[in-house]
């Protein structure tokens, strides 16, 4: 990222990011922070947040670091109320927070794995929102993280796939509920070599099986997804909300 000229489109904006210590996450706060933003990072793990702060700090970046576990309400509330002390308001939200705990087919999913996939990937989202929105101005911007298993969940994350599904009806139906004030929209990554994803991409043959169904011959990186997301939530993007932008090298995802 050092190489390009990056632009300064989060100038006095404050934005809070989900599940950003690592991966995607903490990609999409670094770019956020590097355009200019005051970028609020979390994650279930105090370690692992003062890690992250530490990191971006050491770039120029102003950061918070705030411990928060998205499907404990008090942590939720605890991200927003702590943001709003610093900095005193929020500009962009961005709802990465995911978890994957099993590969079982659907009909074989266990109902706690069921409940922890609905928690985390859409509840959580929707919840924190909730907390959010009565401080998100005129200019704001929400992005969801889902994925490209959302337009066809494949046999070893279908349940995953479904949830990430959900998402993509969230964003339609949040853009128009929040409008005229709040634009919502979301970025659906292909697949990223992260600690997340390393069941796939750390397994050579099934890393290169994706390689050669991609267009573009390779997986993609964190700073590929960040640049959209900073894309979708900053002013080049003030006339789009309700839909999603899909990162995935020209993986198949619809028409």
């Amino acid at each position: 990222m050092e190489k390009t000229k990056i632009a300064k489109r989060f100038e006095g904006k404050v934005a809070i990011v989900t599940a950003s210590t690592q991966g995607i996450g903490f990609s999409i706060a670094e770019r956020l922070g590097l355009e200019g933003a005051s970028v609020v990072v979390s994650s279930r793990r105090q370690k692992n947040v003062d890690e992250a702060v530490e990191s971006l700090r050491a770039r120029g970046i102003e950061v918070l670091g705030v411990v928060c576990h998205v499907s404990n309400a008090l942590q939720r509330k605890n991200l927003i109320d702590k943001t709003l002390q610093k900095y005193g308001k929020i500009d962009v939200i961005v709802s990465n927070a995911a978890a994957n705990p099993s590969t079982d087919d659907i009909l074989h999913t266990k109902e706690s794995v069921l409940d922890k996939l609905w928690e985390i990937n859409v509840k959580a989202s929707v919840l924190l929102l909730q907390d959010a929105a009565p401080h998100l101005k005129k200019g704001s911007s929400v992005v969801f993280i889902s994925s490209i298993s959302a337009f066809q969940p494949p046999a070893s994350m279908a349940m995953y796939g479904v949830t990430k599904t959900a998402l993509l009806g969230l964003t339609k139906a949040l853009a128009d509920e929040m409008a005229p004030d709040t634009r919502v929209n979301c970025v659906a990554p292909g697949f990223v070599p992260t600690h997340f994803a390393a069941f796939i991409t750390e397994n050579d043959a099934a890393r290169k099986t994706i390689e050669d169904k991609t267009p573009l011959n390779r997986l993609g990186t964190t700073e590929d997804m960040a640049a959209a997301t900073a894309f979708l939530a900053s002013d080049d993007a003030s006339y789009i909300t309700g839909e999603t932008l899909v990162v995935a090298g020209g993986m198949p995802s619809r028409l």
